[in-house]
């Protein structure tokens, strides 16, 4: 063939039948996007895409018959407090929302009493529900979901509303509000956030993320053992 002829069919190829077949991938790429308009579709590979943080959590592992019953009795425990970790996160977030827009003392006092009757209203009927676990279960969760204890929240917070929470973990819990979360130091709590990632893997529960640091770390694979009561 000769090479003009050869030049002629290539020139033909490049500025005819080249742009019909991206016209064809955009038609394509179109179709897919409204196919998969919830998902991020790539078509750059330089192109960068943000992804929700994914907590690597080993799967539980036990060192005896007992643990696992335990780890067992446990995941109801932590189910059961969940909710209301939540929920006290979502309170205390407005709360502390609202009191910063508030610059009289006397208006920021009043609100806090008013909203310390309503917490007492919606809350203590059903954390008397919650056993001495179960409580503490609460307490450290709240760490968990506000990066702050209990302890602290309440610091800057006086009177009825302070009297409120102390008689509550004095009542109900007997257990300190200062207590904190560490998946990876304490078994407890590494049992808790090993239950809470099964949980939200599966559905079984709504996820919070956590805010504290230890939400970006890999755990290492561990066996849990817990010391028998004597």
């Amino acid at each position: 063939m000769p090479m003009k002829l050869l030049l002629s069919y290539l020139f033909l190829f490049i500025f005819f039948l080249l742009p019909i077949s991206l016209v064809g991938q955009i038609e394509d790429n179109d179709e897919l996007k409204e196919e998969y308009k919830d998902y991020e579709l790539i078509t750059d590979p330089n192109q960068k895409v943000e992804l929700d943080t994914v907590v690597l959590f080993p799967a539980p592992k036990f060192e005896t018959n007992y643990d696992k019953r335990y780890y067992i009795w446990f995941r109801r425990k932590t189910y059961k407090a969940y909710p209301y970790a939540v929920l006290a996160k979502e309170k205390i977030v407005f709360l502390n929302d609202t009191i910063q827009k508030i610059s009289s003392k006397k208006k920021r006092k009043k609100f806090i009493k008013e909203k310390q009757k309503f917490f007492e209203k919606e809350f203590t009927n059903d954390i008397k529900k919650l056993t001495r676990t179960e409580g503490r279960i609460l307490i450290k969760l709240i760490h968990r979901l506000t990066g702050q204890t209990v302890n602290e929240h309440i610091q800057d917070k006086r009177g009825d509303f302070k009297a409120f929470w102390y008689r509550l973990s004095a009542s109900f819990f007997k257990i300190k509000l200062s207590l904190e979360y560490h998946p990876e130091l304490e078994m407890e709590d590494y049992m808790i956030e090993s239950i809470l990632q099964e949980a939200f893997k599966y559905g079984r529960l709504k996820e919070e993320p956590s805010v504290l640091d230890s939400a970006n770390m890999i755990f290492p694979s561990k066996k849990i053992h817990i010391e028998k009561k004597k």
